[in-house]
């Protein structure tokens, strides 16, 4: 499966969409997920942003051993988008230790 979190933009053909961060992490945890591609800003950051997915993955991999999916970010926020794809790169670091 591949997921994209975004709240307005079209979905490419063949992704499954969500809206918040609870559902792509609801998803991850399915064992499922092939590939993500993550906004960060979702109208509504009391209810959670892109990089909460990015934290939870981290969290993830670090302390149960989990997989990650492909990540990928398309977030037209920069300095958010910067900051997802250090986290990424530290989950990148801690699979290929293993």
């Amino acid at each position: 499966m591949r997921v994209f979190l975004d709240d307005e933009r079209s979905i490419p053909e063949g992704w499954v969409r969500v809206f918040w961060p609870d559902e792509a992490i609801k998803l991850l945890e399915s064992g499922h997920v092939e590939e993500m591609s993550l906004d960060h800003d979702l109208r509504d950051d009391e209810r959670g942003t892109g990089y909460d997915v990015v934290l939870w993955i981290e969290e993830a991999v670090a302390l149960r051993g989990f997989i990650p999916p492909k990540i990928a970010v398309h977030s037209a926020n920069s300095s958010a988008r910067d900051k997802m794809i250090a986290g990424i790169q530290s989950i990148e670091r801690m699979v290929s230790k293993e």
